[in-house]
């Protein structure tokens, strides 16, 4: 839907469809091309609107990433209630963010880039932590330590977005995986990890099939 309107806009939902065309173009285009032009010419409002939203570029892509990551972290959380056992919590966390790569081709490249490292952009800065805490804590949980634990985290959300790439960059789908099948493979994946690492033998993990 497009925000359009004779005279004064409604502020609070023009923004939103600012933050919306955002996430588009960074998922099209990247974040080294994005253009705080192209999402005005997108959403269809002079290139000024923006500005009366947000003070820069850097604070329009500050907003959308905030967004993907509190969006990732709303998904995780929802997967993870629906399982009770800790280490298919965990193993459903880590589909989740193969999933929204796959979903929305964005993901901690653009989540956690240091681009966006301003302390002044509290808001993202809290999402990343949440986001974070969101997995690490789960893997404490089947962990012995935390340095374990930070060491698994690493592990996992590598594969989480391996998997997604390859689906993305076209190796799965030649191979005739579709995005579920992905998903799936990344889950069970990530199982095997998180069971070796409960033993206290991560060796035994055998690496991913990519």
């Amino acid at each position: 839907m497009i925000y359009r309107m004779p005279g004064n806009y409604h502020h609070r939902d023009l923004r939103a469809e600012l933050v919306r065309v955002a996430l588009e173009l960074i998922a099209e285009s990247g974040m080294s091309a994005f253009s705080v032009a192209e999402v005005a010419r997108r959403a269809k409002v002079s290139t000024a609107a923006p500005y009366r939203h947000f003070p820069d570029r850097t604070a329009l892509l500050a907003t959308a990433v905030t967004t993907a990551a509190e969006r990732l972290r709303g998904l995780v959380e929802s997967a993870a209630a629906a399982e009770t056992d800790p280490v298919e919590q965990l193993a459903v966390t880590v589909a989740m963010h193969t999933r929204f790569l796959i979903d929305t081709r964005i993901g901690t490249q653009v989540i956690f880039t240091a681009d966006l490292g301003d302390p002044k952009y509290t808001e993202l800065h809290e999402a990343r932590r949440a986001l974070i805490d969101a997995v690490l804590t789960r893997c404490s949980a089947v962990t012995a330590d935390m340095a374990t634990a930070l060491e698994l985290l690493e592990q996992l959300n590598t594969q989480a977005f391996g998997y997604g790439e390859f689906f993305l960059n076209g190796v799965y789908q030649r191979t005739g995986y579709p995005a579920e099948q992905v998903v799936a493979k990344s889950r069970r994946a990530a199982r095997i990890v998180i069971e070796a690492y409960r033993r206290g033998d991560p060796s035994t993990a055998p690496a991913p099939s990519w």
